[in-house]
């Protein structure tokens, strides 16, 4: 349908699909829209050179972080990569450096601000830069969550764990009442520390991570977790569900991840003998329980390092990485593969492209601040809080 044919219907957009097409706003969600200012033409010859001059005319005044999933025409001007808290902890061991230029996600770039101190700058390259995992759990949702665990008399055994894929909003909650922040490398132990808390765990926002993480590692049982839906009335469940879950999982997902399923383990199986599966623990259940290995993307680095050369692989997590890992192991005889036939990049972390990433480089060289992303104080304060649990943990 055209645009004159939608206007002779005076069909009005909704605010959702505005939002979804970058048109508008949430101030409440992970998404932005856009940025100021003109972009470069993709296509420009001249990006790389230009993207190299500014950096160098910025010196040791900025420090450019690149998340594992960047494309590799911007992860070649990072000073560090790394997952979402490597990459905020080394930024925060940059107090040198005024901008903070985080090519990831809103997430990650909140968490920097956190972490870092009050004269550095983190800056988004593109505010459209979201995560759609972060967006499933709003500071209002949880609230009225917890509202439903008090009503049913147990919000006091309740301990919330957030995974660091979460707003600063919903960290900040995790702090307030008692809770920690925990990684896909550290989930176990957080997990462990919460049970030493409360007998119950509210587990935000990936409910992937948190029953792969309670079953397979902790030995409980799928019938010890339950999912709450904050789309449904009470979640969903009814009090004596919750009294009787040991963990309650927000329904939340990674998009990427939880596109994986047992028939494409089964199909790279019977198309590739002897070759290993390793994935993310953000996949399902059913595709962690088939796979030979399962683990953080550091992990899933460190895997294909001590691999044997000649050695076959297929990796559940974002294309992207999976692409470079496989160009870098080559040389080695390893043949790494993606573990699904349908190709899948992390559509909101690809917004941070080379155009993005020039303009953002060429108006910090000129003295301009642009997308600056900064938590207020009472948030961050709680949100630390949550991130200081994390770090304490044995």
């Amino acid at each position: 349908m055209t645009t004159a044919q939608t206007q002779e219907l005076d069909v009005q957009p909704t605010p959702l699909a505005l939002l979804l097409l970058g048109r508008e706003a949430d101030p409440r969600s992970e998404r932005g829209v856009e940025c100021p200012g003109d972009l470069p033409s993709p296509s420009d010859p001249d990006l790389v050179e230009r993207a190299r001059a500014a950096k160098e005319k910025l010196g040791s005044k900025v420090f450019v972080l690149g998340h594992h999933y960047q494309r590799d025409e911007v992860i070649q001007f990072a000073d560090v990569t790394g997952d979402s808290f490597k990459l905020a902890r080394d930024a925060a061991a940059r107090p040198e450096a005024e901008y903070i230029v985080f090519c990831g996600v809103h997430f990650m770039a909140e968490s920097a601000d956190i972490l870092t101190g009050d004269d550095q700058k983190v800056v988004l390259p593109d505010l459209a830069a979201g995560c759609s995992m972060a967006d499933m759990a709003t500071a209002e949702q949880v609230a009225e969550c917890w509202d439903v665990l008090t009503e049913a008399g147990i919000a006091e055994q309740v301990v919330p764990v957030s995974y660091m894929n979460s707003s600063a909003d919903i960290k900040a909650f995790t702090g307030r009442h008692g809770g920690t922040i925990c990684t896909s490398s550290n989930a176990k132990r957080a997990l462990d520390w919460a049970f030493e808390q409360g007998e119950k765990v509210l587990f935000l926002p990936d409910q992937h991570l948190g029953r792969n993480t309670a079953v397979r590692d902790m030995g409980m049982s799928l019938e010890d977790c339950v999912v709450y839906n904050p789309h449904k009335p009470n979640g969903g469940l009814t009090a004596e569900q919750l009294r009787a879950a040991k963990m309650i999982l927000w329904r939340g997902h990674c998009s990427v991840h939880g596109r994986f399923s047992l028939e494409s383990v089964e199909d790279v199986r019977a198309r590739i003998p002897g070759v290993n599966v390793l994935v993310h623990p953000e996949c399902k259940h059913e595709v962690v329980a088939a796979a030979d290995q399962v683990g953080s993307t550091e992990y899933i680095i460190k895997a294909l390092e001590a691999a044997p050369a000649g050695s076959k692989w297929a990796i559940g997590t974002e294309l992207n990485l999976v692409r470079r890992l496989a160009n870098r192991f080559a040389p080695e005889g390893k043949e790494i593969v993606f573990l699904d036939k349908t190709v899948c990049f992390c559509s909101t972390m690809n917004r941070i492209d080379l155009p993005h990433l020039v303009w953002t480089l060429e108006s910090l060289a000129e003295g301009t601040l642009v997308n600056r992303i900064e938590v207020d104080k009472e948030t961050e304060a709680f949100a630390k809080l949550a991130l200081e649990r994390m770090l304490a943990l044995p």
